[in-house]
């Protein structure tokens, strides 16, 4: 079932505010992790890793942001800022190109888990290891990770003088997360539901679904592992992942 239509649309302000509501947490909780007062990690551990995880999950959510614009579902009716909002989002995570990475990702979509999927590069000699580094250099360019290790010792610079530990702070709270935000987007986004895609050939999607339940699905990546239902219905945001799966008959999943 693909869903042309929806008897319930919503509202067009939905997508924004929250794409809003993500761009704002991910800003105001680096902030305050850079600046805040902070306890010896050996004494403030129980602190420390609730923030890594919320840092970690909105890292994620800023790669979330811009990849409903690249389908043109943050914004429709204005394409302009759908892009805008997109390529903030996208260089604010890792200091991606809008234009080459929203093209690579049609080509996922055109033909997945083929060889003109950029994105996949799983084969039986080769396990999610050497996926995932391949995946990851497939995005990572000299011009990229020169801006984003530049924007790091700037704001490295302008901390020293009012913070305490200005280096750990930002390894713990802005380039961890970032690394494990990658590891979330790659396992739950790309290997888990295109693993198995060399035997689903009858589907042209060559996607799973995970059969998590929505709290977990949202807390994985944002109800990514809802797969199957995003390729049959890429122009559908990411909040409305979960209501196409309860109308889908009965997708593929990994059971």
């Amino acid at each position: 079932m693909v869903i042309r239509s929806d008897p319930r649309p919503q509202p067009h302000w939905l997508g924004p505010v929250w794409a809003l509501s993500l761009l704002t947490g991910w800003t105001v909780t680096l902030t305050l992790s850079l600046l805040l007062p902070v306890q010896p990690l050996e004494s403030s551990a129980l602190l420390l890793l609730p923030l890594l995880l919320l840092r970690t999950f909105l890292q994620t959510g800023l790669f979330i942001v811009a990849h409903d614009a690249m389908h043109g579902s943050l914004l429709p009716a204005a394409p302009r800022w759908n892009d805008r909002i997109g390529r903030l989002a996208l260089w604010l995570y890792a200091c991606l190109p809008w234009e080459s990475s929203r093209c690579n990702h049609r080509r996922h979509h055109q033909a997945p888990a083929s060889p003109s999927d950029p994105d996949h590069h799983g084969s039986h000699r080769h396990g999610p290891l050497n996926w995932y580094v391949r995946f990851m250099t497939s995005y990572l360019t000299p011009v990229q990770m020169g801006a984003l290790l530049s924007g790091w010792l700037a704001v490295l610079l302008l901390l020293a003088p009012f913070t305490a530990h200005p280096l750990m702070r930002l390894l713990l709270f802005w380039t961890l997360p970032l690394l494990l935000s990658s590891l979330q987007l790659f396992v739950f986004g790309t290997y888990l539901p295109h693993r198995l895609a060399p035997g689903r050939s009858g589907d042209r999607h060559r996607a799973a679904s995970l059969s998590w339940p929505e709290p977990l699905s949202l807390l994985a990546c944002y109800h990514f592992g809802y797969h199957w239902e995003h390729h049959r219905n890429p122009w559908l945001p990411w909040f409305r992942l979960p209501e196409a799966r309860r109308l889908m008959t009965v997708p593929p999943s990994d059971r």
